[in-house]
């Protein structure tokens, strides 16, 4: 997404939210829609199945350099998520998107400014900005 398209994300919230301008209120909202994130991916889980997790203990061998660790390392997760579940989570998620907007707007912080100083520190700390 080009920084254009999230300047004009971030005032279309501002455009657009009108019932929780509160801190308070965003910040609650925020909270809720992370909760609801989650809650959509457990149900590809446990009620759909087009997902699974099976998660155990990651290795971290002391001979293998942080590169190779990539190509070891498990994501815990098989399959796919389906039509159905993938429109639920990215419908969950750009409500959070839109609530992480709102905080920018009430802090007045550009949210192309946070990814680009993310971009940044990611990019100088490498997988050590991870640990």
């Amino acid at each position: 997404m080009s920084e254009d398209h999230l300047h004009s994300f971030q005032e279309q919230v501002a455009d657009l939210l009108l019932r929780h301008r509160s801190f308070l209120d965003v910040t609650s909202k925020l909270q809720e829609s992370n909760a609801r994130v989650v809650r959509a991916l457990m149900k590809s889980v446990t009620e759909c199945g087009c997902i699974e997790v099976n998660a155990c203990r990651q290795a971290f061998p002391d001979d293998l350099s942080a590169s190779e660790w990539q190509d070891r390392l498990q994501t815990h997760l098989s399959g796919k998520l389906c039509d159905h579940c993938l429109d639920v989570v990215k419908s969950e998620l750009g409500k959070n998107l839109f609530y992480v907007a709102a905080l920018c707007n009430l802090l007045q912080i550009s949210i192309p400014d946070v990814l680009k100083q993310e971009s940044d520190h990611l990019s100088t700390l490498g997988v050590f900005h991870l640990r």
